[in-house]
């Protein structure tokens, strides 16, 4: 456009407002629902949960949705129509009905809740991430609130760049998108072990699914020489062999963390509990049996990082700056 500047303002160089979408257009909602039970979760999450016409989560995420009434039971599972029915018809502008008076898509459950509003809740899996963002895109120009569930925050290797990235590849900039967000199992994980990240520190996934173990090294060699705490994901993937890059370049009495579904308490997946353990960077790797998979992060201390004990166990601290009681 004539006379618009690349940051989006005008040629007087005020920001120009952003367009309101179409009134018959519904809301996309990625939203992080933290890392285990829906105590961790905002209250922002929660609203948006409640009230949306559509959810789009994994069984796992729905078990845990259901414990604190975030979600309806499946006693108000509405009563399955013979026929099935297509999503994109099942649920209407708001009230879930179909327009043949059935109450079940192919895709989704339909809920009643207690006061008599009605609620479509559609299992996500891995394998149909493409399949439902362009189902809850044509949702969304149905008029219907959709609220895409995504683990921890869905900035954090999370859904929100795939709703982006489709968003994009269909054209449905129509279509408007919020993220909602939630507790990354780094911070839930570093609260159970008390004030481990304190300081600087950074993120970084193991998996080799869209990056190749020669930039992983890089991120975490960088990582190490530059004082990070650093908080690994996906450990699953060769965290061995992450812990090897790291000792490389830093001491291995460094102290470190290894936690297990942050947040989910009994209900853990992994080891049957949710669980952390503090050894240190040398002996990381004889903890094989506490690396449960897809729920496991490693935090890594960094020089500065120590183990604080009072009267009721171990944490981990790492000071800002060093400072002590005076600084204050």
């Amino acid at each position: 456009m004539a006379g618009e500047s690349p940051d989006g303002s005008d040629a007087s160089g005020e920001s120009r407002p952003a367009s309101e979408p179409p009134d018959d257009h519904g809301t996309l909602s990625v939203v992080g629902i933290g890392p285990g039970l829906p105590h961790a979760m905002t209250q922002e999450a929660k609203d948006v949960i409640r009230t949306a016409d559509c959810v789009i989560a994994s069984n796992l995420y729905q078990e845990f949705l259901r414990k604190d009434g975030t979600l309806p039971p499946e006693s108000a599972a509405v009563e399955a129509a013979a026929d099935g029915g297509s999503a994109s018809e099942a649920s209407g502008a708001s009230s879930g009905h179909r327009s043949d008076g059935g109450t079940e898509s192919e895709s989704g459950t339909v809920l009643e809740r207690p006061n008599g509003t009605r609620q479509e809740l559609v299992r996500s899996s891995m394998g149909r991430q493409i399949e439902l963002a362009s189902e809850a895109f044509e949702r969304v120009r149905d008029g219907q609130d959709v609220a895409h569930v995504s683990g921890g925050d869905p900035n954090v290797y999370g859904k929100s760049d795939l709703l982006y990235t489709m968003a994009e590849a269909e054209g449905a900039t129509d279509v408007p998108i919020e993220v909602v967000p939630g507790v990354t199992a780094a911070l839930g994980g570093a609260a159970n072990l008390g004030a481990p990240l304190s300081n600087d520190f950074c993120t970084i996934s193991l998996s080799d699914k869209w990056r190749g173990w020669d930039e992983i090294e890089e991120k975490l060699r960088a990582a190490a020489i530059s004082g990070f705490v650093v908080v690994l994901y996906n450990c699953w993937r060769d965290y061995e062999r992450a812990i090897e890059v790291l000792r490389e370049e830093r001491a291995d009495d460094v102290p470190v963390g290894i936690f297990n579904d942050a947040g989910r308490g009994a209900a853990g997946r992994n080891l049957e509990d949710e669980t952390h353990t503090i050894t240190t960077l040398g002996a990381a790797t004889d903890h094989d049996d506490e690396v449960g998979g897809m729920g496991t992060s490693i935090l890594v201390g960094n020089h500065e990082t120590e183990v604080w004990e009072n009267d009721y166990g171990k944490h981990l601290v790492t000071p800002r700056g060093g400072r002590d009681v005076d600084d204050f």
